[in-house]
């Protein structure tokens, strides 16, 4: 693995610096005094630092950072004792969950390298999920139920680049991937933040549009894929820059092309096949097959990582449900760029996707205001996972259906219809 600084040179500085400054004043939009609690891969340093200058420079009142290891976190699937994998540092996320009450930001910085785990024992890779994913949740719930600012943006780790450029020199793919995060981060031109209020108007049209119709459910077509997702009862359609209960209007996630809404738990009927891979944990999880009945999977197939897959949706009762569809024309940049970067924050903005598990109350009409179980009561699904993975491609059609049973046209072949 080169050094910090061989893998700095080759990212170009000005746009590393614009990320930093795109992720505190567009993706976060801190307040002056307002904490950050700051999660990266040690990787990442060089845009860690940025940030933290930034939002210092906004007024930020304190920026605490916690860093992963990839040899480290390795480390403990080699030598650590088998009872370890059912715990998890949950004195750590208490102590965010306490950050995140007294209105703490969060941001994330992706990239990790998304083989890290794929040799490991798919059952302890199951068990410390689910540890860490029940130790999570206090900390968890505040994002997901949109009670602060939160932002994920991604640096272009060498372990990453090597994954998605293996044909290349090391140096040639970290710059082809940095280069990639950053024009998908729309920090490739002279005024990004311009190019943010643009897009975000944008994406705002479209969610607008679908909450006029007030579809009932939709329905996708294509290869492998028959299915019925029926929408949460005063479902309501976000995308782009959204206020959070604290009155900050930020947008979370950093590359985004979506609009997305909360399906119904109890309603998705027929079968679907996803159209990219899904990297989850260190693990790749391919070619996957499932069929819904009542809002449930009844049957999960993969051609690759089956035994991971189907550990994920044991994890809880609400696993096998969804919590979100969104959807991406097939022509968004990142699907144009014919990159696979087996990084969801990336790949689920090249295509129509569905998550399993926790739903986002803010995608409710009045949601700031609902209790969770006005939420359950509505459709909304609860559980401790959130995984998104991609069922769109420029051969599925989505019509949206309304409660009298007529159709409309809402994507074809991956078009806005």
């Amino acid at each position: 693995m080169p050094s910090v600084s061989a893998a700095q040179h080759a990212i170009d500085p000005v746009k590393l610096e614009k990320l930093a400054e795109v992720a505190v004043n567009i993706g976060l939009r801190l307040e002056r005094g307002q904490d950050l609690v700051m999660t990266a891969p040690i990787a990442a340093l060089p845009l860690v630092r940025l940030i933290t200058k930034h939002a210092y420079a906004v007024g930020a009142g304190l920026v605490t950072t916690l860093y992963s290891d990839e040899e480290t976190t390795l480390a403990r699937y080699q030598y650590a004792p088998d009872e370890s994998f059912d715990r998890a540092t949950d004195w750590l996320y208490e102590g965010m969950a306490k950050a995140f009450a007294g209105n703490a930001a969060r941001l994330a910085i992706s990239g990790d390298n998304p083989m890290m785990l794929a040799a490991q024992d798919p059952a302890k890779v199951a068990r410390a999920n689910k540890a860490t994913s029940i130790a999570y949740k206090p900390a968890l719930e505040k994002i997901s139920n949109f009670d602060i600012n939160w932002n994920i943006v991604s640096y272009p780790n060498p372990a990453w680049a090597r994954e998605v450029f293996p044909d290349d020199p090391e140096q040639v793919a970290i710059e082809k991937l940095a280069n990639a995060i950053f024009a998908a981060s729309r920090v490739d031109v002279a005024d990004p933040i311009a190019a943010w209020t643009e897009h975000n108007a944008n994406l705002a049209k479209r969610s607008s549009w679908l909450n006029g119709e007030r579809f009932s459910a939709l329905h996708y077509t294509g290869p492998g894929t028959d299915l019925t997702i029926g929408l949460a009862d005063r479902h309501e359609w976000h995308g782009g820059a959204s206020t959070a209960k604290n009155g900050i209007t930020c947008n979370p996630n950093i590359p985004t092309e979506e609009v997305f809404t909360t399906p119904h738990a109890l309603r998705a009927e027929g079968y679907v096949s996803s159209t990219k891979p899904l990297s989850h944990q260190g693990t790749l999880i391919d070619n996957i097959r499932v069929r819904f009945e009542g809002g449930r999977i009844v049957e999960a197939k993969a051609g690759k990582g089956e035994e991971v897959l189907n550990k994920v949706l044991d994890t809880d009762e609400g696993a096998r449900r969804l919590g979100e569809v969104a959807l991406v024309p097939h022509s968004s940049p990142i699907s144009a760029s014919g990159i696979l970067f087996y990084n969801t924050l990336f790949d689920e903005n090249a295509s129509c996707h569905i998550a399993l598990g926790q739903c986002y109350s803010k995608c409710f009409l009045d949601g700031a205001s609902l209790s969770q179980e006005q939420i359950a009561a509505q459709g909304g699904n609860s559980s401790l996972i959130h995984i998104d993975w991609m069922i769109g491609s420029d051969k599925v059609d989505i019509d949206g259906l309304r409660e009298d049973g007529s159709k409309v046209p809402v994507m074809r072949k991956g078009e806005w219809a």
